[in-house]
């Protein structure tokens, strides 16, 4: 694929919501946009530290140890239930009880399925210095979009925080089972 193809592709990749985006989106209503902007570099660094080795090595690893990637599902799936329900959980949540932090963004994106996809489909292979430059770029403004559509969402309506952490979390419970049951099945 070309840069631009290549660009596309982890665009459309990065804009579908998924775990990472759900934290952002949350990180958003929580505390604003521009607080939220300082996630982006735990997002940054849990893509990279997931997808740099597979680029590298994950095809070979995979092909010689094809059970890894059911088990990586099901890794990530756990996490992703494990996150559902901290979301879910009926707690005296206000304003000032931010569930979010790089720390959470950063595990989620290690075990985000879609580094799987980076690494092994469009990224495979030594990339080009520039093609991961492409890469974090689109990362930062994928995840100030998510951010600012919750700070967007959240303005004014602090009554809201708790009614979009339980969407966020049945958001979450739905990509555990989806994730599970396609782990299970492999």
């Amino acid at each position: 694929m070309s840069l631009g193809e290549t660009a596309l592709a982890i665009l459309v990749l990065l804009v579908a919501p998924g775990p990472t985006n759900t934290l952002l989106f949350l990180a958003g209503t929580e505390r604003g946009w521009g607080r939220s902007l300082r996630l982006i570099p735990a997002e940054l660094a849990g893509y990279l530290t997931a997808v740099i080795p597979l680029m590298l090595v994950g095809t070979g690893l995979l092909a010689r140890f094809p059970a890894l990637e059911p088990a990586i599902t099901i890794l990530a799936a756990i996490w992703v239930a494990i996150l559902a329900v901290r979301l879910i959980r009926p707690s005296k949540a206000t304003l000032a009880d931010a569930v979010v932090s790089g720390r959470l963004v950063f595990l989620t994106t290690l075990l985000n399925p879609k580094a799987l996809i980076f690494g092994l489909v469009l990224l495979p292979g030594p990339a080009a210095p520039a093609t991961l430059a492409v890469f974090a770029v689109e990362v930062a403004v994928v995840a100030a979009g998510w951010a600012a559509a919750g700070a967007v969402l959240a303005k004014g309506q602090s009554g809201w925080l708790l009614v979009l952490r339980r969407v966020a979390a049945v958001w979450l419970a739905v990509v555990a089972a989806t994730l599970m049951l396609r782990g299970l099945s492999a």
